[in-house]
């Protein structure tokens, strides 16, 4: 189960955000009565996060916070107004930036990570994997 919870404006993103967590889910396995919360928040907000947390003063797309209580996986924070700036920057819609944001903290609540070229690549294949199951291209 996904709960989204939007803290940075009025526009819902809530059925997109539902219908990828939803493949994501099925596709690694994850029971669902798992519960993932993504937070959607300002640029300013996530630059305090990104600086109490990981003491990195400046704004990033998207934070994981894993949890180590049953039945839940943890919180992915998204900034919306950044993943606007990137999907531009990429040449690539929106919807695609903010459901990839989304895929990449599901996988590392789940554990995945990107610290190795090797683990890079698992993590970005299974992203993509999953993406391209909902036929969301760049």
């Amino acid at each position: 189960m996904t709960n989204i919870i939007n803290q940075c404006n009025e526009e819902n993103y809530a059925p997109l955000l539902e219908k990828v967590m939803k493949k994501a889910f099925k596709m690694q396995k994850v029971s669902k009565k798992e519960t993932l919360n993504i937070i959607l928040v300002s640029n300013e907000k996530m630059q305090e996060l990104n600086r109490n947390f990981r003491s990195v003063d400046r704004i990033t797309d998207v934070l994981t916070f894993p949890n180590i209580i049953d039945g839940e996986l943890g919180d992915v924070f998204i900034a919306p107004y950044a993943a606007m700036a990137q999907a531009k920057n990429y040449g690539h819609s929106f919807k695609r930036e903010l459901a990839f944001l989304a895929v990449h903290g599901f996988l590392h609540a789940l554990g995945f990570t990107h610290e190795t070229e090797e683990k890079e690549m698992i993590m970005f294949n299974v992203q993509e994997n999953i993406l391209d199951a909902l036929k969301i291209k760049r």
